[in-house]
């Protein structure tokens, strides 16, 4: 049986997506309401830095009012119902997020992360065949979508595909200059899965070293740490 909160799916960071958010703290967010049909740009990118922080504080829902704003002004912009179908992604609404993924991909057929994020959403709802093609796609369009190829590596690890898993946590631990910790520990579970438990100890303990001290990395800590408990002390795991 599949351990999908074990997964923890990496998706495409709105920071990644929008750029740094902007240093301009003087608009009121009440004019979020207002007519925007012809919106500067400069109150667009303010408003893409708001939806990046209430998506930091994790209120989701006043990301995609936010984002529902961005997409009336710009009806055509991939990249805003890939991040709305991200924040309907985190509310566990995966039907509109999987709808917004795709009006993303319609609209620009080589967006990468539309592929990497719907990929994730086939996760959730355990259509991992779909999920598996759709990362596939986002690497052919971008070999550098290392989260693709992580994510990739872990529904191949679900499906028992382990040594395919582990050809794509070595690529991006050869080739990726980014998501170390995470490679490692990811391969070093799919090693414990595989029965190497010497292998398996050692990407742990190089994940943990290679971990940074924020918040998503002191979480993933905390599931490396279970696995290497799991693996020490098998008979209480």
């Amino acid at each position: 049986m599949m351990n999908y909160p074990e997964m923890a799916p990496f998706i495409q960071s709105l920071e990644e997506a929008f750029g740094k958010p902007s240093d301009y703290s003087g608009v009121d967010q009440g004019i979020v309401g207002h007519e925007m049909d012809h919106a500067p740009p400069f109150f667009e990118r303010y408003l893409r830095s708001l939806v990046l922080e209430h998506s930091n504080l994790g209120n989701y829902t006043m990301a995609i009012a936010l984002l529902d704003e961005l997409i009336a002004c710009n009806p055509d912009s991939a990249m805003d119902y890939n991040n709305r179908g991200l924040m309907y992604f985190n509310c566990g609404e995966y039907d509109q997020a999987l709808a917004d993924y795709n009006q993303a991909i319609a609209l620009n057929p080589r967006l990468d992360s539309a592929y990497n994020n719907r990929a994730n959403c086939y996760i959730a709802q355990g259509q991992l065949a779909d999920a598996i093609a759709d990362y596939q796609i986002a690497l052919d369009f971008n070999p550098a979508n290392w989260r693709a190829w992580i994510n990739q590596g872990i529904t191949y690890r679900d499906m028992g595909l382990y040594d395919l898993a582990i050809e794509n946590f070595d690529l991006v631990l050869v080739l990726g200059k980014r998501l170390k910790a995470r490679s490692y520990g990811e391969r070093g579970r799919t090693y414990h899965l595989r029965g190497d438990w010497n292998l398996a100890m050692g990407d742990y303990q190089r994940a943990l070293e290679s971990l940074s001290n924020t918040l998503p990395s002191r979480r993933y800590r905390k599931q490396i740490q279970q696995w290497l408990e799991e693996l020490l002390n098998p008979m209480t795991a």
